[in-house]
Parts: C-alpha cells; structure tokens; sequence
C-alpha cells in the first residue's frame, strides 16, 4: 500500500486495482488529474484473489477470498471510508460493489473501464468512448485514464538525458504492442514494420527509442531489436528504470501500433505529430478500430505512410488530448452533487 499525500489534504482518495502497470494507471491517472484539481490524499491498493478462486465470477467472490498479499482495501469497522474510491480492472468489481452499498459513511465509487457487470451499481463509470457504453452514471472518454502531463514528461526527459541528449534529431519514439484478442504481431509483419521504421528514420538522419510491450511475442520482439539497433537511438531491454515518459517527452514524433488504447491516448496527449503503425488483424470490427477511426477524424493521429514530413496539416503538432482532465472534472462535479 502506498500513500501520496498532499499537505493540506481534504479529499482522501483510494486507488484499487490488481497492480498491473497498464492497469494501475488507469485508476491512479485519473486520482492525480483530481488531486491538481482539489487537494487530497491518494492511497494506492493492489489487490488479487487466492488461485482457486481467481477465476470466479466476480458475484461469488466474498473478501476473505482474496490473496493473504492483497492490501487491506476494505476498512474494519470503526474505521472511516474513503472519500473517494477508484478502481480499475475484474480483480477490483466485487470490493467496489462492497465499497458502493457500504451504507451510511460509504465512499464515492467510481470504476474506469467498462465493468461489465451490474454498471448501475457504481456511483461513475469512465469508461472509453469506443466501448459503446451508455448510461446515468456514464462518462465517456476518447482512450483510457493516463498519468500523462507535461510536468511528468518534463521530469522524466531531465532523468534520463544522458542517454537521450545526444540522439539526433528528429527523435522518434517507436512503442509497440503486441498479441491480442483483437491483433497479432506475426514475425514477417515484425520485419515489414521494422525495415519501414528503419528507412524512414535513415531518410531523415534521425534516431529511434523503441520500448516494448509484455505483449510482444518473442519472435517479434527478435526482429524489431535486430532490425532497430542498427539505427542511432534507444532500445529499451526492460531493464533499469523504465525510460517510457522519457520517450514521450522527447520525440519529435510517435509511432504506437494500434492494438492498444492506452498507448494510443498516451501519445496524443503529449501534442506531437502520432502515426500509427498498423498491426494484424485477428478480429474485424474490433472496439480498437473504432479508436483509431475517432482518433484519425478528430486530427490526433494519422496512419504511418513511412515518412516524417514534420507536419500534420500544415502543424508541426497537434492539440493534446487531455481527457483525463476532463474526467476528473466531471467526477469533482459528479462527487459534490452526491455530497450535497
């Protein structure tokens, strides 16, 4: 369990999800956007459940269930609630249907993600535009909460500038993700987009920093080294302090394989130019294709045609997506109404 505090606290904030970074994020993202809105006190809770019972749906799960390393995220009794209670991801929904029919003291729930169950039952959904979710207690965002802001990418670019000052210009980030239930990354498309990075980056004497994701297939993951360390930059091995925020923060341009929302989101908020580089389909018609289409019509992103012409019509950026700001805002105003 850990706490970010904020000296003249009045919100106190909790932050539940199973701990995963992609996953996490999400929630605490959204709990910062709040706290640099009103001060507050952000407690973060990872949370699992023991291996037999993992599985279950998540209407028979019952507390004493949970993995003995899970932090307590319930209070005893005696002890106040929260003000506020975020959460994120399956391994979360039947505590914060606990936390939202607690009674009298009870926090203000809110779940990011589309929960998939009883989403009524919640005080907030944030859940992402391309969903297609709909309802009283919904808020409809363009990708997923972040802990994107200037201020982080800022820090993170003075972290890591030995590393990243002397790359040449134009510097390009490269994230990629990997197999999913609605793409794949299969070796010889690896290879095409490798050798397209590659020449595209040579043609403008620029150089690469390339991270990857968990979802990476090995064989992909081979190439995409392979082929990349030939070019001037960064490849990022997954050790050492993850150089991420740094990437962003200093690219003149992203590459992000469209397979995931958050990445996608992550690198439209930073207002550099974002191409995005195309992934095998598994599925047709999938929610990521409704992303990208909202992302492609509303200027934030465009499909990586293997050039860096430094211009998004006519812009050598573009507006930072800052949904997460505005999630926040429309909770603060959601949490007062309930209050009052």
């Amino acid at each position: 369990m850990d706490l970010t505090r904020d000296s003249a606290s009045s919100l106190r904030i909790r932050v539940v999800t199973d701990g995963r970074a992609g996953i996490q994020n999400q929630a605490l993202g959204l709990a910062e956007a709040v706290q640099r809105l009103r001060p507050a006190e952000i407690e973060i809770c990872r949370i699992g459940w023991r291996p037999a019972f993992d599985r279950w749906p998540s209407a028979l799960k019952q507390p004493w269930m949970r993995d003995p390393a899970s932090d307590p995220v319930l209070p005893p009794d005696g002890v106040p609630w929260p003000d506020i209670w975020i959460a994120t991801g399956r391994a979360s929904l039947p505590l914060s249907l606990r936390a939202a029919t607690a009674g009298p003291g009870r926090p203000f729930v809110v779940q990011t993600q589309d929960p998939r169950w009883q989403t009524d039952r919640f005080d907030l959904v944030v859940a992402p535009e391309h969903d297609g979710l709909s309802g009283a207690n919904v808020v409809s965002i363009l990708g997923s909460p972040h802990r994107i802001t200037p201020a982080r990418i800022a820090e993170a670019v003075a972290a890591f500038a030995d590393r990243l000052d002397p790359l040449p210009h134009p510097r390009v980030a490269v994230l990629i993700g990997g197999r999913s239930a609605s793409h794949d990354l299969p070796p010889d498309h690896a290879t095409r987009l490798a050798d397209q990075i590659a020449e595209a980056v040579a043609a403008v004497g620029g150089s690469v920093m390339v991270t990857l994701s968990r979802r990476t297939p090995p064989e992909a993951e081979a190439i995409l080294r392979q082929r990349l360390e030939s070019v001037p930059g960064w490849v990022w091995y997954g050790q050492g302090d993850n150089p991420y925020f740094a990437f962003l923060g200093a690219a003149d341009h992203v590459l992000v394989t469209e397979d995931s929302a958050n990445m996608a989101a992550e690198a439209a908020s930073t207002g550099r130019p974002v191409h995005l580089l195309p992934m095998v389909a598994r599925k047709a018609g999938s929610k990521f294709d409704r992303l990208r289409e909202a992302l492609i019509t509303r200027g934030l992103v465009r499909p990586f045609d293997g050039t860096f012409d430094g211009t998004f019509d006519g812009l050598a950026s573009t507006t930072p997506l800052a949904e997460t700001d505005r999630a926040a805002r429309l909770l603060l105003a959601r949490y007062d109404a309930w209050r009052a």
